[in-house]
């Protein structure tokens, strides 16, 4: 019972996390939050005069990584289950990926901190903290990638998603991977494929959120698809966890 608790916190923490980033994005793009290219004057402006919103999105990222971090380890138990080594192995490399992607939004958000609180007059210090700040945000698409095309496998193998959310997340993974390796090779104009990143970024959000689902239903599926008396741990049931479960309903249906 306590990994089917977890499963649903799991679920419930990737719907947080997507309704968080997509809040926080909400707030900062309306008031002109400088994207990577924008001219020093502009972020000068921007960080000058938004040191309340800075500050207030800074307060919730906490909360933000939490979620991402529950969300990825719920995921990885509920592909351990299906007692499936590969399912098992994709999903480490999607909790890689995410715990990669939090550490770097971490400095993300510590460079937006460090220049809403330049004083006044001090370009160059600004001009380098905006580089750093461009940098981190350029190769956390990385991580991102990593994250969408680990648990797409491990979900896929194990047969605990769908293959349309799957491709969601391979096709999300591949805009965020392609930003990543682009932006680098046009550092001097990396706007122009920034709408890379920001398609592969609200797919991202997408991806999550229905992943999310699939582990609030999980548990109910489990204790619907489950005959009495059948064994539940992956260890006394080889062809159990999530793909017997997601199979129960199918047998139902057959009798």
């Amino acid at each position: 019972m306590a990994r089917k608790n977890f499963s649903r916190i799991a679920g419930v923490a990737g719907l947080g996390f997507a309704v968080l980033i997509l809040s926080l994005n909400a707030f900062l793009a309306p008031a002109g939050l400088p994207l990577p290219g924008a001219e020093i004057d502009e972020v000068i402006a921007f960080f000058s005069t938004q040191k309340g919103l800075i500050g207030s999105t800074s307060a919730l990222a906490p909360l933000t990584w939490v979620t991402a971090t529950v969300f990825g380890a719920g995921a990885l138990i509920a592909l351990w289950r299906s007692g499936r080594g590969h399912a098992t192995a994709w999903a480490l490399v999607g909790l890689a990926g995410i715990l990669m992607q939090n550490l770097t939004f971490t400095g993300v958000m510590a460079t937006r901190l460090a220049l809403a609180s330049t004083p006044a007059g001090h370009d160059q210090a600004v001009s380098g903290l905006w580089a750093l700040n461009e940098a981190l945000f350029i190769f956390n698409g990385t991580f991102l990638a990593l994250a969408l095309v680990g648990l797409s496998a491990g979900g896929r193998v194990a047969e605990a998603i769908p293959g349309w959310h799957a491709w969601m997340g391979y096709l999300a993974a591949a805009l965020q991977f392609g930003s990543a390796t682009l932006s680098p090779l046009l550092i001097d104009d990396p706007q122009s494929v920034g709408l890379l990143g920001l398609a592969g970024w609200l797919l991202w959000a997408a991806w999550i959120a229905v992943y999310g689902i699939v582990l609030i239903r999980l548990p109910s599926v489990t204790q619907r698809g489950e005959p009495q008396g059948s064994p539940t741990d992956p260890g006394d049931n080889p062809a159990g966890g999530v793909a017997a479960h997601a199979s129960a309903p199918a047998r139902r249906r057959s009798r």
